[in-house]
């Protein structure tokens, strides 16, 4: 199964439908209650939520999710109500339209689970229609909408965030350690669109950061993100000097990224990393060994690109 371990916990959410035709004879039939097996829809529900739990069971590579949540609603088909969601053909015939929803907190989405849900209460309702109707067909089943993860980035940011990474290292700077996580830290903002304007080494020592960033700040580079220098060794002065800097405190990034970092290494509690703004430039401090700047990016991206919006006034 795909590692999905870098993924960070967040609502999912996810609608979707399918239709089971059916004659109108059938229609009247369900309307009066006159059906050989009785009560359909409250089954058929049943059934969907039967489905929807057995899902990683029956399909190899989908991962157990919790299922916080799911409902599903059984209408005849109107184009008045539906018109919406399918085309005019469709409703030359007659039939039921099902909808369901699912809601889950979660690594992974729970599309999957409401699919499956909606298809089993499909062929229930197919089971208990077939003694009294020969022609009876599925489709139409398919996502109508999700959200969570990657299906949410796009809203956080209209055009590539402008970025710039800061390697603080003594052994770095005097060509004694080859940098690994700024490079990461690159490639990961350049994986979610961002544009990485500067990538720069210097010592770890409070007037080369400080006047770095300062002449970032400067030139408006919306967001800084340094590696290095948050531990509690003698020479780890990044975060002081950042510190020093910060008008306005967000600590909540850093909770994120230290609850993140927690799930994964009990030395994740060791981390003295700050964030917060100056002017309208965001910074962040991150550790500067490889894991530890990839976890605490992926604890933050692209959620963090947010705080542009919010610099600027724009609020939540």
């Amino acid at each position: 199964m795909r590692d999905i371990s870098h993924k960070q916990i967040t609502l999912r959410t996810a609608d979707a439908m399918g239709v089971l035709f059916c004659s109108p004879a059938t229609i009247d039939l369900i309307r009066n209650n006159q059906l050989p097996k009785g009560n359909l829809f409250d089954v058929a529900r049943a059934a969907a939520f039967l489905g929807a739990k057995s899902t990683p069971q029956l399909l190899p590579h989908c991962h157990p999710v919790s299922i916080d949540g799911m409902d599903l609603q059984f209408e005849f088909l109107d184009q008045g109500l539906h018109g919406d969601l399918l085309g005019s053909e469709v409703f030359d015939r007659t039939g039921i339209l099902i909808r369901g929803q699912a809601r889950s907190i979660g690594r992974t989405g729970i599309e999957m689970e409401i699919l499956m849900g909606v298809s089993v209460a499909a062929l229930e309702i197919y089971d208990m229609l077939k003694p009294v109707d020969k022609r009876l067909e599925i489709g139409h089943i398919r996502l109508l909408e999700k959200t969570g993860g990657k299906s949410d980035r796009e809203r956080y940011f209209a055009t590539p965030p402008i970025c710039a990474v800061l390697v603080c290292s003594d052994s770095t700077a005097e060509g004694k350690r080859e940098d690994k996580s700024g490079k990461i830290i690159q490639e990961m903002l350049e994986a979610v669109n961002a544009s990485v304007r500067y990538y720069e080494i210097v010592p770890d020592d409070k007037v080369h950061i400080q006047e770095k960033i300062r002449q970032w700040v400067a030139e408006d580079i919306q967001f800084i993100f340094t590696t290095g220098g948050t531990g509690l060794g003698p020479r780890d002065n990044t975060v002081s000097a950042v510190k020093e800097m910060l008008e306005r405190d967000a600590d909540g990034i850093v909770e994120a990224m230290r609850v993140y970092g927690q799930m994964r290494t009990p030395m994740a509690m060791m981390s003295r990393a700050v964030a917060g703004s100056i002017a309208q430039t965001l910074i962040v401090t991150l550790p500067g060994s490889s894991d530890g700047a990839r976890e605490s990016l992926e604890a933050i991206l692209p959620a963090v690109f947010h705080a542009r919006k919010m610099m600027k006034g724009g609020g939540h």
